[in-house]
């Protein structure tokens, strides 16, 4: 009993350390969809700045448009940056978060064998419980039977006892029987002989 239970306790345990492990991979996967989004509005921001950029060269006259040029040659940079910067933070992001989607992926279907697992584990638990409690009973009913048919025995050998003191003490009590009638016999003889002895003493003097 105490196996079967053993087990299903590291079963359970190991299934929360997983829960537990999982829930890191979930919460850095958060973070990430964060960041992804976060990042994805500078990129936009940047974007919308570049072309507020480009809109604003037309407005101006050429002498303007020269001096705009000479401006924008130093703006642009420095417009330009934040989004390349934003472009390869997204990159980045976007890989980092395939690879988390991966092991999520992976960490999730070992979740789900794990739980499988425990379930058929516990099903089959409990089918030996039950098992368990039918060999009990059945174990309980033959130890009844088997007292019953121990009491019949005793009673049986205490019966061939009893029967067997009787018998002896008949015998017993034959043999003295036995005995007083030989004796009775024996003493009847002798008078006989005693009596037909006198009778012939008798009739040789007469």
């Amino acid at each position: 009993m105490s196996n079967w239970r053993q087990g299903y306790s590291t079963a359970l345990r190991i299934r929360d350390e997983r829960e537990k492990a999982n829930i890191y991979v979930f919460e850095a996967y958060t973070r990430l969809a964060d960041r992804s989004v976060s990042l994805e509005k500078e990129r936009a921001e940047a974007v919308q700045y570049a072309r507020s950029l480009s809109k604003s060269k037309g407005t101006h006259t050429p002498q303007d448009r020269k001096q705009q040029s000479l401006d924008d040659s130093a703006a642009i940079p420095s417009g330009l940056d934040p989004l390349l910067a934003a472009n390869q933070d997204l990159a980045a992001a976007q890989k980092a978060r395939e690879e988390l989607a991966n092991k999520l992926e992976q960490a999730t279907g070992k979740m789900d064998r794990l739980l499988r697992k425990l379930n058929a584990e516990s099903q089959r638990a409990a089918d030996l419980a039950v098992e368990r409690t039918q060999l009990q009973t059945r174990l309980k009913d033959r130890d009844e039977e088997l007292r019953g048919k121990a009491k019949l025995l005793d009673d049986v050998q205490d019966e061939l006892v009893s029967l067997n003191l009787q018998f002896n003490m008949a015998e017993e009590r034959a043999k003295k029987y036995e005995e007083e009638n030989q004796q009775l016999v024996d003493r009847w003889m002798a008078r006989m002989g005693q009596e037909a002895e006198a009778m012939n003493k008798a009739s040789r003097f007469s």
